[in-house]
């Protein structure tokens, strides 16, 4: 798949970043299984504990537009280097993924890494783990 206009949504989402604390704007965009894109940036609270991430606010976009899969995520940060998303972001990316999902880890338009759940989260505790008895 070309990822060229998933890029291009997160990076439009990261401009709509409420960050007035950490001035640390993230833009991500994710693709549903239905084949729209959704957006979200992260949105910064002064109670620290209800910031919410971009990653989080575009999957659960995508979630409240019924869809309960997504086939790809592209999230961006810092334009220098190579944001990851953080723990929480890759548990609930985990939950709403499959192995065939692809993480896209944007440092600008040109330069981005694609990377698989297991790569981003390996051993990660899953519904399948809640099934044993």
């Amino acid at each position: 798949m070309d990822y060229n206009i998933l890029i291009q949504k997160a990076i439009e989402a990261r401009k709509n970043s409420y960050s007035p604390y950490s001035n640390f704007k993230v833009g991500a965009a994710v693709l549903g299984e239905d084949d729209n894109i959704y957006l979200g940036c992260n949105v910064e609270n002064a109670s620290y504990g209800a910031t919410n991430c971009a990653e989080r606010t575009a999957i659960f976009n995508a979630i409240a537009n019924g869809n309960r899969k997504i086939k790809a995520i592209a999230l961006i940060g810092d334009t220098k280097t190579y944001t990851y998303p953080c723990g929480i972001c890759r548990q609930v990316i985990v939950e709403f993924s499959d192995e065939n999902t692809d993480i896209i880890i944007v440092k600008n338009e040109n330069e981005y890494l694609v990377k698989k759940v297991e790569e981003i989260l390996p051993g990660a505790f899953t519904k399948k783990d809640l099934d044993v008895q």
